[in-house]
């Protein structure tokens, strides 16, 4: 399975929308990370203990994560180990900050340990048909 984003949705996505963006990253994590020591849960915990800095030094920050309890609506094949709510100055850092030697090298950790994941863009936007 590829993990990488789609460089012609990044590109679209940097065109519509130059400001702010939340990243929503549902993860979950092979019983094995492949090629490295551990769990692919360890292996993607090397990964993201260096991009928390990445992220804070290109002006994002990580708003939350946390472990999906149970699906209460949708389909449970779908569950997932863990959850990220990250948040960016745009969707032009986040891409730039992927480009980056540094990310290129810890990025095989990220691989090493996601079985799947599921990357969404969320744009802030009132809510929908919300009455005052």
């Amino acid at each position: 399975m590829n993990i990488s984003p789609d460089p012609d949705k990044f590109a679209k996505l940097i065109e519509e929308h130059p400001g702010p963006i939340v990243m929503l990253n549902l993860l979950k994590f092979k019983a094995k990370a492949e090629g490295e020591e551990g769990t692919g849960a360890e292996a993607y915990g090397r990964y993201g203990s260096s991009v928390v800095k990445m992220i804070e030094a290109v002006g994002g920050k990580v708003l939350w994560s946390g472990r999906p309890e149970s699906v209460l609506i949708g389909d449970s094949s779908n569950e997932w180990d863990a959850v990220a709510l990250v948040q960016y100055p745009s969707p032009k850092a986040l891409f730039e900050m992927g480009l980056t030697p540094e990310y290129q090298q810890i990025h095989k950790h990220r691989e090493a340990g996601l079985e799947r994941t599921v990357l969404i863009a969320c744009a802030p936007a009132p809510l929908l048909n919300a009455t005052e």
